[in-house]
């Protein structure tokens, strides 16, 4: 017997050795596999923020994690997390024999694994290192690889990476997202109720969501509570006045998308450059401002919700109708807003920036202010008149008899009335006697691509998108300076480091005075033209409708003295929409709208265009004449010819 006892006792020994050779074996085997941790840099969320620093959105892959580096994270939250998850975290080594031991008992009491006693360092290695299986097998390497990160991190480290990788329920990774997601708070800004619920969420993160089962996660919350009063960590006073608070909960998107075709641009235009845009973490600011994007987003939803009333019933009517609108600040080229489309998740296309439409009757302004600097006024004569054009196609000779929308025409009539009433006919021989040669040239410094070496430049028959007029547009806003829209204006990493800034460019195109002779036609289609139906009291608008053939396309281009809004709306299958449907009509009164709420909200804005110095205006024959070289005022018998010309 006692023989037996001793082989049974060196057995023993030696499968004790063999135990700990292998488990000496196994700690250093896969030691390797801790380096994720030990080099932890995980997916990021990149946050999008308006001009005024309010979220556009967080753009992610996968996880949604807003990184929270260790010194940011109050002395509460440590406390509260290592009281109800593991209180002698400071004083072990990755794992808690003690812990462990009592599991054992439980576990072997009731004949299955009925208890973890994972500590803070094992929860982590087996949240982002291993599977979640109970298996003999996968603790015993939760445990080691935990001893081994416990000798290649400290324990602030391990706390860091611990609260920004765990889940804390409703698609929330790390306590910095979970705080913004569920109280809108960050985390030096929670009261320790809330900061209960944060770190009692990890045990069970669906079983106590708070925007689901508030009830459960308000008595985990106190549980955690409870454990840190007794503890002495808090006194009874705190304690009882944190149990009885009921905090505000927010059950918001993951991504809090206020305006997703900005969001998609922005995202779009960083990807190059930075390819890891929606996991680095960045912060990207941008000259968008939500309160214009909200202003335009409703102003366009009126034009579309109008369209659709005035054809409710009319089945021959495409379903494909929809809009896009930009509003920029007319002075820098700035975006303020930027709408693609009426409705996102019907349609994410961004008809802002990807489409390409005929602008039509909105490009006439360029014309008419090439003319203006090679000589012409206001009041210079042009026939509106029909010709009938001959060119060759091919091998066939050809003949083009454009008109007039009104399918008349006048005689001879200003520049001014051709423009306020948007001639057709008058446009077109205006270019003739320009000659197309010299108008490519004069048009050169605005970088148009694709212009048409034919008279059909006259009728805008080339290819924008809504945000490539704007830009174009901005030459007139900011009386003769040409500015690049900017949408991004500064991008930081997940650190704070400044990676890139956009500074504004512009150039000057045309003198102010000349180019003000155009914004002050421009004013008139508003005031009594085919803008008309953008009028709004007690603000100078000048703006230019453009409707293209059949009413394929319909524009309206306008601008006050600080604020620049395009809007278009057609088929995006470039059918033509219903008869009568022109940018006075379809797409004015959305400018109209957007301005009238514009007004309103800023009353401090500037009502009134500036008139630069080297205008001139002269009254002759009870009529206003405006020019910028006084030596050329017409005589008192052209006065009289003159038609009338209202301001």
């Amino acid at each position: 017997m006692r023989f037996l006892f001793r082989w049974i006792f060196r057995l023993g020994v030696i499968a004790a050795f063999a135990a700990a050779g292998y488990l000496l074996y196994l700690y250093f085997e896969i030691g390797h596999q801790v380096r994720p941790l030990v080099e932890y840099n995980p997916p990021k969320t990149t946050q999008i923020f308006d001009r005024n620093g309010k979220l556009l959105a967080n753009v992610f892959e996968k996880e949604h994690r807003i990184y929270v580096p260790y010194e940011e994270i109050p002395g509460r939250v440590i406390e509260a997390l290592v009281a109800i998850e593991d209180t002698l975290f400071f004083e072990h080594h990755g794992v808690n024999p003690e812990a462990i031991f009592r599991a054992i008992i439980k576990d072997i009491k009731a004949r299955k694994l009925v208890e973890g006693a994972s500590t803070l360092t094992q929860q982590l290695v087996k949240s982002t290192l291993l599977t979640r299986e109970k298996k003999i097998e996968r603790k015993i390497k939760e445990a080691l690889l935990s001893i081994r990160l416990e000798q290649e991190l400290t324990k602030e480290e391990i706390l860091e990476r611990y609260l920004n990788a765990i889940f804390f329920g409703h698609g929330y990774y790390g306590i910095r997202t979970a705080a913004l997601g569920y109280f809108h708070k960050d985390l030096d800004e929670l009261t320790l109720k809330e900061i209960a619920i944060l770190v009692g969420l990890p045990k069970a993160p669906s079983a106590y969501d708070p925007t689901r089962r508030y009830a459960n996660a308000m008595a985990r919350a106190n549980r955690v509570l409870e454990r840190m009063r007794t503890l002495g960590w808090i006194d009874e006073a705190t304690y009882m006045s944190a149990v009885k608070e009921a905090p505000e909960v927010f059950d918001d998107t993951l991504t809090q998308n206020r305006a997703p075709y900005v969001v998609d641009a922005v995202v779009k235009s960083l990807k190059a450059k930075y390819p890891d845009i929606r996991r680095g973490g960045y912060k990207v600011h941008t000259a968008v401002d939500l309160e214009y994007q909200e202003m335009a987003r409703k102003a366009l939803k009126f034009g579309y919700d109008a369209y659709w009333k005035r054809h409710e019933g009319d089945d021959n009517v495409s379903k494909t109708f929809n809009g896009a609108m930009v509003v920029l600040d007319g002075r820098s080229g700035d975006v303020l807003a930027m709408l693609g489309g009426v409705d996102y998740a019907k349609s994410p296309f961004n008809r802002a920036i990807s489409s390409r439409r005929q602008p039509g009757s909105a490009f006439k302004p360029f014309i008419y202010e090439t003319a203006l600097n090679l000589g012409y006024n206001p009041s210079s004569k042009i026939p509106d008149i029909a010709r009938t054009y001959r060119f060759e196609e091919g091998d066939t000779e050809k003949l083009w008899q454009p008109k007039n929308y009104e399918k008349n025409y006048k005689g001879i009539i200003t520049l001014r009335e051709a423009l306020v009433h948007s001639r057709n006919l008058a446009t077109i021989n205006l270019v003739n006697e320009i000659g197309i040669m010299t108008l490519h040239k004069k048009l050169k410094p605005l970088g148009i691509k694709d212009l048409p070496y034919n008279l059909s430049i006259a009728l805008g028959n080339l290819a924008l998108s809504p945000m490539q007029l704007a830009r174009l547009y901005t030459v007139f806003a900011d009386m003769g300076t040409l500015h690049e829209p900017r949408l991004v204006t500064e991008l930081y990493d997940s650190e704070g480091k400044l990676l890139m800034r956009v500074e504004p460019q512009s150039k000057e195109i045309y003198p102010k005075p000349q180019a003000y002779l155009l914004v002050d036609m421009l004013r008139d289609v508003v005031r009594r033209g085919t803008g008309r139906n953008a009028r709004v009291r007690g603000m100078d608008i000048a703006g230019k409708t453009g409707t293209t053939n059949n009413s394929v396309d319909t524009w309206f281009c306008s601008f006050t003295p600080d604020v620049e809004a395009i809007v278009w709306f057609g088929n995006d299958d470039n059918t033509p929409l219903p008869k009568r449907e022109t940018g006075g009509r379809t797409a004015a009164p959305v400018a109209r709208v957007f301005y009238t709420d514009l007004v309103r909200k800023h009353p401090e804005y500037r009502r009134e265009f500036e008139e630069p110095e080297g205008v001139y205006r002269v009254k002759r024959g009870g009529k206003e004449f405006i020019y910028t070289d006084i030596s050329i005022l017409p005589s008192d018998s052209q006065v009289e010819s003159e038609e009338e010309i209202l301001f």
